[in-house]
């Protein structure tokens, strides 16, 4: 492994995702861990060829819509029931039928939120600035080219070699990638 501070990796770009995900299944093939890969819209396949597992923000929404609800009808429950009861027309303190109203709002903004936090944080994001930005080829990588990296914290990772393996994939354009 070539450990190199200042190198965050090696680019490659390819015109269709056709190409790009062939490249992906060799890249995984040869043994490469560390790569990531950017394209302009969702490429079907391409999420099981990079070898991703699936994320944990449908947990978290649950476990957000639970905590929303549970909180909403416990804080309600606590309000009529203990801290402020009122005996309105002989009618039970604690008349759930009443509470449903916003322990469902509550539950759909404590899944919204957590889903929407969950997924930022699981992603690392804002991001403003990534190494990637940097080469000038990428500007295409919104519109209609596709890219792959191997990043440098990779086992196999050696500039050469790693650039030689994607021009050997039919990449249109090879680039190191600078590590700011």
């Amino acid at each position: 492994m070539e450990q190199r501070s200042h190198i965050y990796g090696v680019l490659a770009e390819f015109a269709t995702p056709e190409q790009l995900l062939e490249a992906v299944k060799k890249v995984r093939e040869a043994g490469y861990r560390h790569i990531d890969a950017f394209t302009p819209f969702p490429v079907e396949g391409l999420y099981e060829a990079m070898g991703l597992k699936r994320n944990n923000v449908p947990l978290i929404t649950l476990l957000g819509g639970l905590a929303g609800g549970i909180g909403g009808f416990g804080f309600q429950y606590w309000v009529n029931t203990l801290a402020y009861p009122m005996n309105i027309g002989g009618r039970p303190l604690n008349s759930w039928p009443a509470f449903i109203p916003v322990t469902f709002e509550l539950t759909v903004l404590g899944a919204s939120l957590c889903a929407v936090f969950g997924m930022l944080a699981l992603n690392r994001l804002p991001h403003p600035h990534h190494p990637v930005f940097n080469v000038h080829r990428f500007k295409h990588a919104s519109s209609d080219r596709f890219f792959l990296c191997i990043e440098s914290n990779d086992a196999k990772f050696h500039v050469e070699e790693c650039a030689r393996f994607l021009h050997d994939l039919h990449a249109h354009h090879v680039t190191e990638v600078a590590n700011d």
